[in-house]
């Protein structure tokens, strides 16, 4: 299994659409700045044909260090989930 770099996706893009190199990786620069922005603002973000990505509140709660058994706080904190639309899902099982 290979892992896909912003490198790659900014070659992908120049390879397709022609744009120079520096053009390509700023256009994935901005995209992803902008899903960025988005978050931090609270707001989910929705891709068609691709999926949406949006924010959960973990509450606080007790953990246990594994290593050594002694129980921690693990603090409340925002993460960021994405669910695939269905398109993506039915690509990926076929």
């Amino acid at each position: 299994m290979k892992t896909i770099t912003r490198a790659d996706v900014a070659e992908a893009i120049y390879e397709e659409i022609g744009l120079s190199r520096k053009d390509s990786n700023d256009i994935l620069d901005m995209v992803i700045d902008e899903i960025i922005q988005e978050l931090a603002k609270g707001n989910d973000v929705k891709l068609s044909s691709f999926g949406t990505f949006s924010l959960r509140d973990k509450r606080a709660r007790s953990g246990r260090n594994p290593k050594t058994g002694v129980e921690a706080l693990i603090s409340s904190r925002r993460v960021i989930s994405f669910k695939p639309s269905q398109t993506m899902r039915k690509t990926i099982n076929a």
